[in-house]
């Protein structure tokens, strides 16, 4: 099992920034790729950012140029750096986690509110 543990979600005027942060813990050998999603109320749950174990990344339009994935593997913790947040980037954020075999793990998400 893997244990995803999210952090940094808060309170933000737009055009600010926050740094999300997601730590995984337990049998994490085999953890490929690593992803970022959001839901909105009333909407579906989206992909924001994804990294892969060798650090290769993509990102939804609607966050390029203005969100950055990373992770740190000696920490098993991947982050997002939100920079010139906007009112519609306000969402629940979950860290999603893939092995090899298949097996998915979701966080249980932090909130993230961008006030206009």
């Amino acid at each position: 099992q893997v244990q995803l543990v999210e952090s940094g979600g808060g309170l933000v005027q737009a055009g600010g920034s926050l740094r999300l942060s997601c730590a995984a813990s337990g049998i994490i050998f085999g953890i490929n790729n690593m992803d970022w999603y959001r839901q909105a109320p009333g909407k579906q749950r989206e992909l924001v950012a994804t990294i892969s174990s060798g650090g290769s990344t993509n990102y939804a339009e609607s966050v390029k140029g203005r969100f950055t994935i990373s992770r740190d593997n000696a920490k098993n913790t991947v982050y997002l750096q939100m920079n010139s947040l906007k009112p519609e980037d306000t969402a629940v954020y979950y860290c999603k986690a893939q092995n090899a075999w298949g097996n998915v793990y979701w966080g249980q998400g932090t909130q993230v509110t961008v006030s206009s």
